[in-house]
């Protein structure tokens, strides 16, 4: 398994240490883990190796490993060392992995962890997503790129080793208590800015939602593409009120970038990129038939749910209560219910 060393891989190495059918568990990654991740991976055998490395190859082959899954993706370039490393990172390094288990004659199996930010962000497009949509502006930069190029050889890989079973899985944005990333900072944030006119839909998936299909994937024959997300959706200005955070809608885009970007610059934690903002403006919505009809599995959390789970996980303080606001809104509701047909105040 590669990106060992970061949360959600952390948790899905340490769960794979619990079946007793699998003999081994690898981790690479070209960090070692924290302390505290270090201390949870049970039985779990660390390799410090950077998978843009040939030598990656040694590792699997040394290993006879039949089961490879790849987390190694960086999303945010302030996480990766800087864009043009991320990119290395991501797209070398995916090549020389793929490289490494295309000569390793003991691999049966390779699950990688994509995103739906292949599809773009556009006003061109469609309500929803299939799997096999175009996106209506393909991804020029960034992370979405990067996984676009990523696919392009993850399926170059599948015609020279048609004999391993490849899951490519497409998860939406993941939110919960212990997760980060720049859209939970996103909404760590007081003040939150928006762009006027804009309120896309959001649909996420709660990270526990996104261990379970991971796991899935990594134990059973599942082939093909597959969309990951949660039921339904939730409307940024929804979202925004249900974390007790107050939205500042500014009119021109271009402010909107200046003022997001040294709102999170001054965090230190996570940056945001042309991408991120105009998946803030338009965003994107996936279609999760194939997830439960052919992958077998049905996410625990909707949208809303696993959105409400990561409020109530985080040391948030509330500037808006939710519950009052939402009472407030239901009292105007009503009188406005009570009000005669075409009647109403007059100035």
């Amino acid at each position: 398994m590669t990106g060992v060393s970061r949360y959600l891989g952390a948790r899905l190495a340490r769960t794979l240490c619990d079946v007793p059918a699998i003999e081994r568990v690898i981790g690479i990654d070209a960090l070692p883990p924290s302390r505290e991740w270090r201390a949870t991976l049970g039985r779990t055998e660390f390799i410090r190796a950077d998978i843009r490395n040939p030598l990656i190859g040694k590792v699997i082959t040394s290993a006879a490993v039949d089961t490879v899954v790849h987390m190694n993706i960086r999303a945010a370039p302030h996480d990766a060392g800087g864009r043009t490393s991320m990119k290395e990172m991501n797209v070398i390094g995916t090549m020389q992995l793929l490289a490494a288990c295309q000569k390793a004659e003991t691999i049966r199996r390779l699950v990688v962890k994509s995103t739906t930010a292949v599809y773009g962000s556009s006003p061109r497009d469609p309500a929803m997503f299939t799997e096999a949509m175009e996106p209506g502006a393909p991804p020029a930069s960034g992370y979405a790129r990067d996984a676009m190029e990523i696919e392009g050889y993850v399926r170059g890989f599948a015609r020279r080793r048609p004999d391993v079973t490849l899951s490519v899985l497409r998860f939406t944005n993941f939110i919960g208590p212990n997760v980060e990333s720049v859209l939970t900072e996103y909404f760590a944030h007081p003040v939150v800015p928006t762009v006027l006119g804009f309120d896309p839909r959001l649909q996420m998936l709660h990270e526990d939602d996104a261990l379970a299909v991971l796991l899935r994937a990594t134990l059973h024959e599942l082939p093909g593409v597959v969309n990951v997300g949660a039921d339904g959706v939730i409307l940024l200005s929804q979202a925004i009120r249900r974390a007790g955070r107050v939205g500042l809608p500014l009119p021109v885009p271009g402010i909107v970038a200046s003022v997001v970007d040294q709102v999170v610059r001054r965090a230190g934690k996570v940056d945001y990129t042309t991408e991120q903002r105009r998946f803030l403006n338009h965003s994107r919505v996936v279609d999760t038939t194939r997830l439960k009809t052919e992958f077998g599995y049905r996410p625990r959390y909707s949208t809303v749910e696993a959105f409400d789970n990561f409020v109530r996980g985080r040391p948030l303080r509330l500037l808006i209560d939710p519950a009052r606001l939402s009472a407030v809104q239901d009292r105007i509701l009503g009188i406005l219910a009570r009000l005669p047909a075409g009647g109403g105040a007059h100035v």
